[in-house]
């Protein structure tokens, strides 16, 4: 990456050309995402609310969650990240996303760091250009407080780079190196266990790297750093009851009644939309036909990619171990690929969602380098004068298909920065005034439904405190019980609704000839209702 340099008796280094490049571009993606941050782009919403929320809580010294409130299945890590900001300076949104901009510029390097010593250096400078951009689908995940995703993919890259720097024995001290790894994958497990597939091909390179070494101290250490970075995990369910575990929530959570939709279509709506849209091709409302092909490319690209890197490690036998970390380190991403997207076609919401739910393939992006290098293969090799006629014609296909993927996400991720972005800050705007508007002239207890009332509560720092009705004006969801409770001691509640919603209708007609006398004012989409006496039908 970088060359040393003799400067006045000092040595200094020295970026290499691909290297300032790859800088370069990681500055720009970190400086887009820093803008996008500042202006609160993507949207806030309730979920990300709660999050802030839990952080407030911790910086005040008030709580010490361990998982989301509401549900016992997602770390508070990102929480933790930013509690100490948001003491210092406040809720706010850019406030809350800061940590998850620093996550993202640790992944940049990180990725830029791995996929140079496997691969090649201008093929690292691809990498880190296309994870530069980004549409909405893809930012959203990198920027958004919403558990798990922005911290786990770090960990990995980290894991696999003291995988790789115990192979090639340029780690000194390989205990601890060991023990980090172990605390990673702890951490990983405890915030979100979409990054399990990767943490279990991590652990086998592991074992081939260091296996002799792990039947000592070493493997204690990687079996402590576990232990330490899951024991929030564990003590809580261990006091958890029945059924609030960890795995039968979320096996609760990942069970949608109705009729199983059959194998091709979740494989359809997985491949074709999903992939696609978590790798930055598509904007958020859908992709078209050329981006569904590099869905149904990305198999093929997986088998590409194992097999050149079955090859390398065949024709590396007879080399020290070192020599061979990489084709198994390539082996163990495109298998940590393979698995996430067994595991995603496995639910029905890859064929009944495919759009809302393709966050959940976002930490393909780890194994970008794995899948696009026999593209990148293909397209060196025809450069530099291949004869073999069907050589040339592979090199031409992978060297158009590398060309259509950086145009594609470029002009989706500009189209997304010059009008994308205008309808967020609209339905910001709408929501700070909501709660400045509340927070000077009250109701400061009122009932809402769930994406306004944690929001709500966040934007006023706890000054507006807001119980989360259903449109049939029955308790919803209740994330924090604390503020349904104060709210259902309100002598005189407050009702924020959107305007003409199935609640405002319920709302109305529970009020009867007192709805209009009961409307104190309108902001934006939101009407706030201030009856005289509470309207609680389920009481």
């Amino acid at each position: 990456m970088s060359q040393p340099e003799q400067h006045r008796g000092r040595w200094r280094p020295r970026l290499d050309r691909p290297a300032l490049v790859a800088l370069v571009f990681g500055l720009a993606g970190v400086v887009y995402r820093l803008v996008l941050t500042l202006f609160t782009v993507p949207v806030s919403n309730s979920d990300e609310a709660t999050f802030g929320l839990a952080a407030l809580h911790i910086g005040q010294g008030r709580d010490l969650p361990v998982f989301l409130y509401g549900q016992h299945y997602m770390g508070m890590l990102e929480s933790y990240l930013a509690a100490p900001l948001v003491a210092v300076f406040g809720p706010s949104w850019p406030v809350l996303r800061v940590p998850m901009l620093a996550l993202y510029a640790v992944f940049l390097y990180l990725i830029h760091r791995l996929t140079r010593r496997l691969c090649a250096p201008w093929f690292a400078v691809l990498v880190v250009g296309l994870l530069a951009l980004g549409p909405e689908r893809v930012v959203r995940d990198q920027l958004t407080v919403v558990g798990g995703r922005p911290e786990v993919k770090p960990a990995v890259l980290l894991m696999l780079l003291i995988t790789v720097g115990l192979a090639a024995g340029t780690v000194r001290r390989r205990r601890l190196a060991v023990a980090l790894f172990g605390l990673l994958v702890g951490l990983a497990v405890w915030s979100d266990w979409l990054i399990l597939p990767y943490l279990a091909v991590v652990g086998l390179a592991l074992v081939w790297a260091v296996r002799r070494e792990l039947l000592g101290w070493s493997g204690l250490l990687l079996v402590g750093g576990v232990l330490v970075g899951v024991a929030p995990m564990i003590l809580d369910n261990l006091r958890a009851g029945p059924g609030d575990d960890s795995l039968s929530v979320f096996r609760e959570v990942s069970t949608k009644e109705g009729p199983l939709p059959s194998w091709a279509e979740r494989v359809r709506g997985g491949l074709l939309e999903g992939v696609p849209l978590a790798h930055g091709l598509c904007p958020v409302d859908g992709c078209g036909r050329w981006q569904q092909g590099f869905g149904a490319l990305y198999p093929v690209l997986l088998v590409a990619g194992a097999a050149l890197a079955v090859l390398a490690y065949r024709r590396a036998a007879a080399t020290p171990r070192g020599e061979r970390v990489g084709p198994v380190v390539q082996l163990a991403l495109l298998a940590g690929a393979a698995l996430t997207l067994l595991s995603y076609v496995r639910s029905p919401l890859a064929a009944t969602s495919p759009l809302d739910n393709a966050r959940y393939l976002s930490v393909l992006q780890l194994s970008l380098p794995a899948v696009l290098w026999p593209l990148w293969v293909a397209a060196v090799t025809s450069w530099r004068g291949t004869r073999s006629l069907l050589g040339r014609l592979a090199g031409a296909l992978s060297t158009a298909v590398l060309v259509a993927l950086t145009a594609t996400t470029l002009v989706v991720t500009v189209r997304f920065a010059t009008t994308g972005v205008t309808a967020s800050r609209t339905e910001e705007r709408q929501a700070r005034e909501l709660a400045a508007a509340l927070r000077a002239d009250g109701p400061h207890e009122v009932y809402g439904d769930y994406w306004t009332c944690n929001r709500l509560i966040f934007n006023t720092d706890e000054t507006v405190v807001c119980g989360v009705l259903d449109a049939g004006l029955r308790p919803g969801q209740n994330r924090y019980r604390p503020y349904w409770r104060q709210v259902g001691r309100a002598e005189r509640p407050g009702y924020v609704v959107e305007v003409g919603s199935p609640m405002e209708r319920r709302l109305r007609a529970l009020l009867g000839d007192r709805a209009d006398a009961a409307l104190v004012r309108e902001v934006g989409d939101y009407r706030v209702y201030h009856p005289d006496t509470p309207v609680r039908p389920w009481r």
